[in-house]
């Protein structure tokens, strides 16, 4: 592969993302949400019980961005904070019965999201596509820059 396509790939990866991330953000204010508050609420749901910090790292961001988020969150009674038993500093994060139904009701927006911006992909193209998007995240998580090779696989 030469030096321009992979400009290219990334490139493209850059806008795509950046696209998709305002269609996600326009179609989630559509049921009073954003983009930011849907990812918290999806991972709480598989992960109910997360401290702050836990949860922090786990979507990658700042404690403090994230800390307005949940108070935001919180404010619009979708997530509480219940304290830690064993550690006074620390709270834990649940959904509450709201949080739990926006959820819910943002699994058909999700659903209805990938039906449209995939409707005239081959299931073996985005096979590929993941194959190829998540050798780019592991070589940008470990530093590497190695490249892999999908089609040889």
């Amino acid at each position: 592969m030469t030096l321009d396509l992979k400009r290219q790939l990334v490139a493209q990866l850059i806008e795509s993302s950046r696209l998709l991330r305002n269609y996600i953000d326009n179609r989630a204010k559509g049921r009073g949400t954003t983009r930011a508050q849907w990812i918290v609420l999806f991972r709480l749901r598989q992960q109910e019980g997360l401290s702050q910090v836990d949860l922090a790292d786990v979507l990658e961001l700042q404690p403090i961005s994230l800390v307005r988020l949940l108070d935001r969150l919180v404010e619009q009674g979708l997530l509480e904070r219940r304290r830690h038993p064993k550690d006074r500093r620390a709270n834990r994060l649940f959904l509450t019965r709201a949080g739990r139904d926006l959820v819910d009701d943002l699994d058909s927006l999700r659903d209805s999201i990938a039906t449209d911006v995939l409707k005239d992909v081959s299931s073996s193209a985005i096979e590929t596509s993941l194959e190829v998007l998540n050798s780019v995240k592991d070589n940008v998580k470990t530093g590497d820059g190695k490249s892999v090779d999908v089609a040889a696989e």
